[in-house]
């Protein structure tokens, strides 16, 4: 029991305890926790009252800021406040010198409306004081004249009609003269640019080619037994051998160039090959002939290429070609052509103009003559016909049929093509004729002159390129002789043919003689 009873008082003891223990732990933490809560609320009392004093400051500090930018911005507004108010100071007396001026202005305006007014009645009045007197005047001079007012009207203007005859026909010297000087000096500067930038050759082409032979000896073999080779080659070939002492060659004459050419190539043949005989010589002029009109298309395809144009019909570059041999007044016409497809292409170009229908009609405008032998008519007329039938341009037809004047040139095109065609063949070298030929054109150049009223003398110089004329000045006036001038180069452009141009030179001479005794 004594046991059981020690383990009761043992456990009542240490519940006794634990409860003590609790209670006086309660009673130490609320102690401490009130001295913390009491040094709190000292700290916070202390941040409070800090704050306080912060946030009093700061408050002390913006008060006072803002009242240096109330001042500082009442500045400014005064500042610019003062500023207006003299600008608008500024323009009130400008408007007041302004109103001031305008004020000035009207009453000089009314002084000077005044005097206006009053210069006006005093014109009236001189006026009417002019009117009786020019009405006295004219009543007079009609006593004097004996003309009333619309016969003397009419006799002033039959004066004044005379009178202005003779004006308009000197302003009309004077015009054309200007025209012509200015006309004339572009045309010049155009055409010698043209001339200077194409350089030819002079004339060398003949009717005749020689063939040199290796020998004398060659004479006979190329005539044959009875003469039976020459034969059969001027009967192939159309041209006639010319064979004489001349060493160690043979003269071909023909006319027509192209069989010319086929006896030349199929005779250098035969000398070549030495085997002469009638079955060879028909052999070799077939050869020749195939080798003459394949350098015939060449050279047709290397003259399209030269003049710079495309779109030719394949035969009007074969005749092109055949141009190559033939020559007129001994100018080659292939060269010719090209020279006025060169000419009139430039002409055109300094013009501002597309060269290329200029190039295209001066290469053609002589292709009828690769056919005048073959057909009827003129080359002009076969050149149109043979360009309207290969779908030529109208523009290119025109300027072929225009070019030696059958017809008026309407296009700049055919005129140029007129010009480089006188050009070409009036360049010197360039042709040749004979002298009867040369005599009578000079002849008839001075014909056409001489049939003019008032003509006294003509003289042609500088090789028929300018005809002189001496007028009677008692029948031909210098009023007359710009329009005689014009009507003999009228006459002459429709009676004469001649390369280049003529030019027309009237004089005029008035001589007083006397004798002293």
């Amino acid at each position: 029991m004594e046991l059981w009873l020690q383990i009761v008082l043992a456990v009542v003891a240490l519940i006794v305890g634990i409860a003590a223990g609790f209670v006086v732990g309660n009673l130490f933490r609320k102690k401490v926790a009130e001295n913390e809560i009491g040094s709190a609320e000292a700290e916070a009392t202390r941040i409070i009252s800090d704050a306080m004093k912060t946030a009093e400051a700061k408050k002390k500090e913006a008060v006072i800021e803002g009242k240096d930018e109330i001042h500082r911005l009442r500045n400014e507004s005064e500042k610019e406040l003062n500023d207006r108010r003299k600008e608008v100071q500024r323009q009130e007396r400008r408007i007041q010198q302004k109103e001031e001026t305008l004020d000035k202005k009207l009453d000089n305006l009314e002084k000077k409306e005044e005097n206006v007014a009053r210069k006006q009645k005093e014109a009236e009045k001189k006026l009417e004081e002019i009117e009786t007197v020019k009405k006295s005047q004219f009543e007079m001079l009609e006593r004097i004249s004996g003309y009333s007012v619309d016969q003397a009207k009419a006799y002033l203007l039959e004066q004044l009609d005379g009178e202005l005859a003779h004006e308009k026909s000197v302003k009309i010297m004077e015009y054309e003269q200007q025209l012509k000087d200015e006309s004339d000096k572009k045309a010049r500067n155009i055409i010698s640019l043209a001339i200077q930038r194409l350089a030819a050759d002079h004339v060398t082409e003949a009717t005749v080619s020689v063939v040199q032979l290796p020998n004398d000896e060659m004479k006979g073999r190329i005539i044959g037994r009875e003469g039976r080779n020459i034969r059969a080659i001027e009967t192939l070939t159309g041209v006639d051998l010319i064979i004489d002492d001349t060493p160690e060659a043979i003269t071909l004459s023909c006319f027509e160039p192209v069989r010319r050419e086929i006896a030349r190539v199929s005779l250098e043949k035969l000398i070549s090959d030495g085997r002469i005989h009638p079955a060879r010589i028909e052999e070799m002029v077939e050869k020749a002939r195939r080798e003459v009109e394949a350098t015939i298309k060449s050279t047709g395809e290397h003259a399209v290429i030269d003049a710079g144009v495309g779109g030719i019909h394949p035969e009007l570059v074969k005749l092109l070609g055949r141009l190559r041999y033939r020559t007129s007044y001994g100018q080659n016409v292939l060269n010719h052509s090209l020279e006025v497809s060169y000419i009139a292409g430039m002409m055109a170009a300094e013009l501002g103009m597309d060269p290329t229908v200029a190039r295209r009609a001066g290469l053609l405008h002589d292709i009828g003559k690769a056919l005048d032998h073959e057909l009827d008519g003129s080359h002009i007329e076969l050149g149109v016909d043979v360009a309207r039938k290969y779908k030529e341009s109208d523009a290119v037809i025109h300027a072929i049929h225009a070019h030696h004047g059958d017809v008026e040139a309407k296009t700049i095109v055919a005129c140029l093509v007129q010009a480089a065609d006188a050009i070409s063949a009036a360049r010197p070298g360039a042709r040749r004729e004979n002298l009867e030929n040369y005599i009578k054109r000079l002849e008839k150049l001075e014909n056409v002159a001489s049939s003019f009223d008032g003509v006294e003398t003509t003289f042609a110089i500088q090789a028929g390129r300018e005809v002189r004329i001496m007028v009677k000045p008692e029948v031909v006036g210098d009023d007359k002789m710009a329009s005689l001038a014009r009507d003999i180069c009228q006459k002459i452009e429709s009676e004469l043919e001649y390369p280049g141009h003529i030019k027309v030179h009237i004089i005029r001479e008035s001589r007083a003689i006397d004798f002293a005794k």
